[in-house]
């Protein structure tokens, strides 16, 4: 009993020699494996630390000697976007019609400002042809010259037809056709009074008139960016206008001579000169979108009395 008992002792102490043999090979066999893999990845992690630290060296010398590194190319767009965001802000504070219009009303209105502009373009070339067919085809002088009363209504047309023109101004297309029909009427007035006046004067008014509405408009746009504000002129301006009114009918009575009819003129041509600055700051802050009809009708009357007040001028200068 006792010898089977010692060879039972011994077998299970060979089992468990073999399994601690087998575990201290595993054992041995990972070391081996760490051991290999580190020798291999470590001189392979080593190149790629050194290779990392020249690049960085390149890119030093690089940025030093040609530009910028590109860690700093990382922040170019940023960069873009607060110098476009200072931009902006430069373009509200100073780049703007006038001062507190944001950037979006601006624009708005710099639309509303070239639609105003070219419609009363456009008025202006009707009256010019106009004109320029009353005044080198004899037989409409003459008519409109020797008919008084045909005359007269075409004074008073122009006032007929600026009725329903405001009233109807943003009634598209209605408000184009009495639009025509209004300048239209007021150009065969100007074309006979140009027809009645020497070439050369007529030639210098057109001159002077331009000269004169091109200075204002570009003064009242200056102005208006800079923060000053014209509507005080307006109470002024129709003071003036009324009294120059009265003056007029006071002449059907009471005629005037050369002198009194060139500072007749004279006055005028100062009143409607402030009236351009007054409706050109008025177009920039006051006149509402839907108001381009009423704007560019006012900005004509303005320019069309201007240059009939320049004529009066310099005709009685030379009579």
């Amino acid at each position: 009993m006792n010898g089977l008992k010692d060879t039972e002792n011994l077998e299970i102490g060979r089992t468990v020699m073999k399994a601690e043999s087998e575990e201290n090979k595993a054992e041995l066999d990972i070391n081996r494996i760490r051991i290999r893999i580190h020798t291999r990845i470590q001189p392979w992690c080593l190149s790629i630390i050194k290779k990392e630290k020249n690049n960085k060296k390149k890119k030093k010398k690089r940025s030093f000697w040609f530009g910028p590194s590109e860690e700093k190319k990382m922040f170019e767009p940023q960069q873009m976007y607060t110098r476009a965001k200072t931009e902006e802000f430069d373009l509200e504070s100073g780049e703007t019609l006038y001062p507190g219009l944001s950037l979006g009303e601006n624009q708005l209105r710099w639309g509303f400002i070239r639609k105003v502009y070219g419609i009363l373009s456009a008025q202006i070339v009707l009256t010019t042809l106009v004109s320029l067919i009353t005044v080198f085809y004899p037989p409409i002088n003459d008519l409109l010259k020797g008919n008084s009363t045909l005359l007269l209504v075409l004074v008073f047309l122009p006032f007929i037809f600026l009725i329903p023109l405001l009233k109807y101004q943003q009634k598209h297309p209605h408000n184009y056709i009495l639009l025509a029909l209004f300048t239209v009427s007021i150009s065969s007035t100007v074309g006979v009074t140009c027809a009645n006046t020497d070439g050369k004067i007529v030639l210098e008014a057109l001159i002077l008139t331009s000269a004169v509405v091109s200075s204002l408009t570009g003064y009242a746009f200056w102005a208006s960016k800079k923060g000053k504000d014209f509507s005080f002129l307006g109470p002024i301006l129709f003071t003036s206008l009324f009294t120059l009114f009265l003056t007029g009918m006071m002449q059907m009575f009471f005629p005037l001579g050369p002198t009194a009819h060139a500072i007749y003129g004279a006055i005028g041509a100062m009143i409607f000169s402030g009236y351009i600055v007054y409706d050109t700051d008025n177009l920039i802050k006051r006149f509402t979108y839907d108001e381009y009809i009423g704007a560019s009708v006012t900005l004509y009357l303005d320019i069309l009395n201007l240059f009939l007040s320049i004529l009066r001028v310099l005709r009685e200068a030379n009579n």
